[in-house]
């Protein structure tokens, strides 16, 4: 064998070993349903006092509750059926969110920035301490009203677009929220930070960032083939001849980040996960038309409809990643 042979084998089995071997699959971990009962905050200030027209109104954005509905139809759909969510309150509120420091807009001040005439308040990011205490997050949550929060605001409202927050949180697409002030004994749940200055497809991009940070925790003490999750996000780029499913911002042909309309065809094993835990390492040839032809939304979903969702475990962990997303059990 050659030098190069064997640097190659020895590359092949890091990135995965042999992946014509079945998976063990043990029949413990049945599938389960997830019905998650949401807190809605949608942030609204009003622009035009004289008129009572509010921020949204004004600058023409998109409706949240359209926004919502058509979220919550595009995650049941790509779940096949199993995630639910439900609103169980809506709140408005006609006030900008408080940042770290205790700035908060007003309303010409906010419209300035928008017009490019004064910059942007820094630090960016609400207080979300403030923001949890305001809101009695960890009460609702300690009284099983609610299981996760969505916040809806605008350009620089300062959300993260997913945050963990609880006595054990870890990191989900941004710092976990555990102050021992407030989180002592809650169990862990996500604030998610969405736009109506922007739509569905974000919505989801927001969803798989944190998928992304639940999986890698899942998956952290699995290395070679045991982590199947490093296999599922593989592209074209860093794995050439290897791509299964790729991430958020690559698909399995992308060479830059969002570039979802990329009409490279490329050896993609992507399909072979909608059958998972039984992958026979079937590949096809696949370009953007697989995906939407660069619609964010498209993409997502495709993706999305491909996170494993089959009951039983192998090498212990369940072969439904949706449980690990809506349970973050990791």
């Amino acid at each position: 064998m050659s030098i190069s042979s064997w640097f190659n084998n020895l590359i092949d089995n890091m990135l995965g070993g042999d992946e014509t071997v079945p998976l063990e699959v043990t029949e413990d971990a049945p599938l389960a349903t997830f019905a998650p009962r949401v807190l809605l905050v949608i942030y609204d200030p009003i622009i035009d006092q004289a008129r009572g027209i509010h921020l949204r109104e004004y600058m023409g954005w998109n409706n949240p509750d359209v926004l919502c509905q058509n979220y919550i139809n595009d995650v049941t759909e790509c779940s096949g059926g199993r995630v639910n969510y439900k609103i169980v309150e809506r709140i408005v509120l006609d006030e900008f969110p408080v940042k770290e420091d205790g700035y908060r807009y007003d309303a010409q001040t906010y419209l300035k920035v928008m017009n490019r005439s004064l910059a942007a308040h820094q630090p960016d990011y609400m207080d979300y301490k403030q923001t949890i205490k305001d809101l009695n997050l960890i009460g609702r949550v300690m009284m099983a009203e609610i299981d996760e929060v969505w916040l809806f605001a605008f350009p620089y409202g300062g959300f993260y677009e997913s945050r963990m927050v609880g006595e054990k949180a870890f990191w989900c697409n941004s710092p976990e929220f555990s102050d021992p002030d407030l989180c002592g004994g809650v169990p862990k749940f996500v604030i998610m930070g969405f736009s109506y200055e922007r739509g569905v497809g974000e919505m989801l991009e927001n969803l798989g960032h944190r998928t992304e940070s639940v999986m890698t925790k899942v998956y952290e003490g699995k290395h070679g083939a045991a982590n199947l999750y490093e296999r599922f996000i593989r592209y074209d780029k860093n794995h050439p001849g290897k791509a299964e499913v790729g991430w958020m911002h690559y698909a399995p042909n992308s060479t830059i980040d969002y570039d979802w309309g990329n009409r490279t065809v490329v050896s993609s094993a992507c399909d072979d996960w909608l059958n998972f835990p039984n992958l026979t390492g079937e590949r096809k040839q696949v370009n953007c038309n697989q995906w939407g032809n660069g619609d964010i939304r498209a993409h997502h979903k495709w993706w999305f409809q491909r996170l494993p969702k089959a009951p039983g475990r192998v090498d212990g962990i369940r072969c439904d990643w949706w449980s690990y997303v809506m349970w973050m059990d990791a």
